[in-house]
């Protein structure tokens, strides 16, 4: 009698939840004309273009010819582990030394398990397919907590970009793998989930340093969600996760882990950059020029700090004493793309560092004199310059100059933070 009526209360519960669906689905049909311009309908067009998406992975994967790049380096690197060198400088691959953190050891040593000791290209490829898919379900998550893009805006963020396509299932580079895994952090930081946001943070810088661009932001949010003393523990975290995966390194030769894996100063070849172009080779690679990057870079992060990212009348040191909740896309997604401006140079794996965020950079700050179809060309001119291969002084310009018009957006727009600004449990 009992399981009868459990029977009969799951169906019913099934019935209900079907019918919802159903209601939900005929509103959305009869308002088909909003469906690809309200932030509400994100979900539903999300899940059409991730089912396209999977046949556009597989089409890509079994037509396009792959191109070895740095995966067997990668194997290479790993498996000196495996066989057990635990001294970085002793670490190569045929493209070179190893110079990324030990989670990135860890990681890619489950691939060469996973592919035959690196040798199925095609199993990897299928991994990354994945990978990429996984990316995509946690970005488009996010921005359905956010509500601020257009859904039409999606198509360009997946279907049309090749060169992202090219950078998850036709190199295998390691980027993508850091990035992912920056993506679940926000997603629990939004969740309100701080410390494990804070530890899949910090897996991800173990992965590439790059990731870091984005710790400005989060520690700006972890001032002003927590103040000084209870941002102590969140960045404790992170520090402990990064001597964990290094520790058996660390043991070996710490100055050769730290300087091999944390190389701030490392040197990028001229011929590779995607954003520089149009300089003369010698001034790309004089100091001089990267230190006046590296000022450039951390006086606009202290400008957004102290002007776009706190409310109006509220001085940064009150930030500290008294903790309120941020927009945390928004800051993590700025501090980003102002690294990103300011890099002293970009390579073409390098686009997944930024790609996924353009949409809410370009569409989540209000501004007149954007329209849909400027904002469009903009993201068309960016993906046209990581196109062009081999770079040119035109490309690399046509990118700086995008890349100043969404700065330029970000500062003129409406703050982000207005002083009316009420806490809610929806982080955006």
């Amino acid at each position: 009698m009992a399981a009868g009526l459990r029977k009969r209360g799951r169906a019913g519960s099934a019935a209900q939840a079907a019918g919802l669906c159903r209601q939900w689905l005929q509103r959305a049909w009869q308002e088909r004309r909003l469906l690809l311009r309200e932030p509400r309908y994100t979900l539903l067009v999300a899940a059409c273009l991730c089912l396209a998406e999977v046949g556009i992975t597989f089409w890509v994967i079994h037509r396009v010819a792959y191109t070895e790049i740095d995966w067997k380096a990668y194997m290479a690197q790993v498996e000196g582990v495996i066989n057990g060198t635990y001294d970085y400088t002793q670490l190569q691959g045929d493209t070179g030394p190893l110079v990324y953190p030990a989670g990135f050891v860890y990681i890619f040593m489950g691939l060469y398990y996973a592919t035959g000791r690196g040798t199925d290209i095609r199993m990897a490829q299928n991994i990354f397919a994945v990978l990429y898919l996984a990316t995509l379900l946690l970005v488009f998550l996010i921005y359905h907590q956010t509500c601020k893009v257009p859904p039409f805006v999606f198509f360009f963020m997946c279907c049309a970009s090749y060169r992202v396509h090219s950078i998850f299932v036709l190199r295998l580079f390691n980027d993508p793998v850091a990035m992912v895994l920056l993506f679940l952090s926000i997603n629990l930081l939004l969740a309100q989930h701080w410390s494990w946001g804070c530890c899949c943070f910090s897996l991800a810088v173990s992965v590439k340093m790059n990731v870091l661009l984005f710790a400005p932001g989060l520690l700006f949010l972890l001032l002003t969600q927590f103040g000084f003393h209870g941002a102590l523990p969140k960045l404790g975290i992170c520090a402990a996760l990064q001597v964990m995966l290094g520790l058996p390194f660390l043991l070996e030769n710490p100055v050769g882990y730290l300087s091999r894996s944390f190389d701030l100063g490392r040197q990028f070849l001229f011929r590779w950059t995607v954003n520089w172009r149009f300089l003369p080779e010698a001034l790309f690679l004089h100091r001089a020029f990267h230190l006046a990057l590296l000022a450039a870079h951390l006086t606009l992060l202290l400008l957004f700090a102290v002007y776009r990212w706190h409310r109006t009348g509220e001085s940064i040191l009150s930030l500290l004493k008294d903790p309120s909740k941020r927009k945390i896309v928004s800051t993590l997604f700025t501090s980003n793309f102002i690294g990103i401006c300011f890099s002293r140079s970009l390579h073409y794996q390098f686009y997944v560092w930024y790609f996924h965020t353009l949409p809410y950079l370009l569409w989540a700050t209000p501004a007149p004199w954007l329209t849909h179809l400027f904002r469009l060309l903009v993201l068309g001119l960016i993906e046209l310059s990581w196109n062009t291969y081999p770079s040119t002084s035109c490309s690399s310009a046509a990118l700086h100059v995008c890349h100043a018009v969404i700065l330029l957006q970000l500062w003129l727009g409406p703050q982000a933070f207005p002083k009316s600004i009420q806490h809610s449990k929806k982080a955006q």
